[in-house]
C-alpha cells in the first residue's frame, strides 16, 4: 500500500477516535430529540449543554453565549448579515468576504507583506458609520496570527463590536472572549466532525443579531432546527481534548514545522516562506520560483503526500489566491505556492519523508518548466 502522509490539516482533520466514540451512542441508542420532555430527549439535551459548557470554557465565555451552527461559514453569515456597514480585511476567508460584499456598506483594510493588518489604515477607516468589524484571528493560507487584542482595543475606543473568524485558531491558540464580542469556530479543524460549529455572541450584543433560520426556536431562537446532537457532542469532545493537549502539541508540532522549514529552505534554491513570524503552530507556506502549484500538488500525491496550494475552499478555481495577492505577490509568484499544515497525527518520519521527496519533485518540475531559469 502506498504511504499516506497527510499534511493538509488546515483544510480538514481526521476524526479523533475518542471523539468518534463519544459521538457513537447519539447515532443509535441515545437518539432522542433534545426538545422533548421524556428521558430519551433529556439525555440529548444534557449532552448538548455539556458540550456548550466545554466550548464556552475554551474562551472563558458564559455557556448561554454559545450557539451551535453547521460550521464556520454559517457562523460568519449569521453575524455579518445582521449589520449593514462592515469593515473587514483583504485576506479574509471567502465566507467573510463574500458575505461582506452583500452589505449596503463595506470596506477593506489592507495588510502588509507578512499578512498583518495595517493598524494605522484601520484606525482611519474605522468611523462612526461602521457597525461591525470582522477580522480573522489567523489566516487559513499563510498562517499569520493577527494582533486581535490591539484591534479590539481600537474598536472599543469607538464602541464598535469586533467579530473574529477563529476557525483556524480555536483549539490551537489560547483565546479569551475579552478580546472580541463575537467569534466563529468549526469542529472539523480540531479533529471533530464535519458539518458542525459554533458562534460566540456576547450577551450584550445578542439583540443586534438576526437569526438566519426561523422555525422552532432552538438555540435560544438564534438557530432554529432540530439539533445535530452527535455533531455537537463531537465538537465538545474535540474541544476538551484540544485544550488538554494544547501546550504539549503546539510545541511538538512547531518543532516538526521548523524542521521542515529549515531543511527545505536549505535544500531548494529560489524558495521562500510566505506569512509572518507569529503564525499557526503547524502552518508553513512555501513559494517556489518557476512552478505551478497544481502540478506540484498532483506530483506530491503520487508519493502519497497530501498538501495544498492554498485554501481548500477555493483552490479548485485555479486562479491566484486573493490572500497572496493582498500581501503583494504577482500571479506568477502566487501560482508556485505550497501550503503544508502539520497535525497531531504527524510524526518526525513524515517530515523526513517530505524533506526527501519534495526537493526531487521540485527539481523534476523545474526541469520541464519554460518559466524557470537557473
Amino acid at each position: 500500500m502506498k504511504r499516506l502522509v497527510y499534511l493538509d490539516n488546515s483544510a480538514t482533520t481526521p476524526l479523533d477516535k475518542e471523539v468518534f466514540e463519544a459521538m457513537r451512542p447519539y447515532f443509535s441508542d441515545k437518539f432522542g430529540n433534545a426538545s422533548t420532555l421524556y428521558r430519551l430527549g433529556l439525555e440529548s439535551r444534557k449532552a448538548i449543554e455539556d458540550a456548550r459548557e466545554k466550548v464556552a470554557r475554551a474562551i472563558n465565555a458564559n455557556p448561554d453565549e454559545i450557539y451551535f451552527t453547521s460550521g464556520g461559514t454559517e457562523s460568519n453569515n449569521l453575524i455579518i448579515k445582521s449589520f449593514d456597514s462592515v469593515l473587514t480585511s483583504s485576506i479574509e476567508h471567502p465566507a467573510v468576504l463574500n458575505t461582506c460584499r452583500l452589505r449596503k456598506n463595506w470596506e477593506i483594510v489592507n495588510v502588509d507583506k507578512k499578512g498583518y493588518i495595517d493598524l494605522e489604515e484601520f484606525k482611519r477607516k474605522l468611523t462612526s458609520k461602521t457597525e461591525l468589524v470582522s477580522i480573522m484571528h489567523s489566516n487559513n493560507e499563510i498562517g499569520t496570527i493577527q494582533q486581535i487584542s490591539k484591534i479590539h482595543k481600537i474598536c472599543q475606543e469607538k464602541n464598535i463590536p469586533l467579530h473574529t473568524d477563529a476557525v483556524q485558531s480555536f483549539g490551537k491558540i489560547k483565546l479569551d472572549c475579552k478580546d472580541f464580542e463575537m467569534l466563529s469556530l468549526s469542529a472539523h479543524k480540531i479533529y471533530g466532525p464535519k458539518g458542525v460549529g459554533a458562534v460566540y455572541i456576547k450577551n450584550s450584543e445578542k439583540n443586534k443579531i438576526k437569526a438566519l433560520l426561523i422555525g422552532g426556536g432552538q438555540e435560544q431562537g438564534m438557530r432554529s432546527g432540530t439539533e445535530n446532537v452527535p455533531g455537537i457532542v463531537g465538537l465538545g469532545k474535540a474541544t476538551e481534548i484540544a485544550l488538554k493537549n494544547m501546550n504539549k502539541e503546539n510545541l511538538r508540532i512547531s518543532k516538526l514545522r521548523d524542521q521542515l522549514k529549515k531543511k527545505i529552505l536549505n535544500d531548494i534554491k529560489n524558495c521562500w516562506v510566505n506569512g509572518g513570524d507569529e503564525r499557526l503552530p503547524g502552518n508553513i507556506h512555501f513559494r517556489f520560483k518557476g512552478l505551478e502549484g497544481e502540478a506540484l500538488i498532483l506530483m506530491l500525491d503520487e508519493y502519497g503526500i497530501c498538501a495544498s496550494t492554498g485554501s481548500a475552499c477555493s483552490s479548485k478555481l485555479l486562479k491566484s489566491s486573493h490572500v497572496l495577492s493582498a500581501i503583494g505577490l504577482k500571479p506568477e509568484e502566487s501560482h508556485g505556492s505550497l501550503r503544508i499544515t502539520v497535525g497531531k497525527q504527524n510524526t518526525k518520519d513524515d517530515i523526513d519523508y517530505v524533506c526527501k521527496i519534495l526537493p526531487k519533485v521540485v527539481e523534476r518540475l523545474r526541469s520541464i518548466s519554460s518559466e524557470y531559469r537557473r
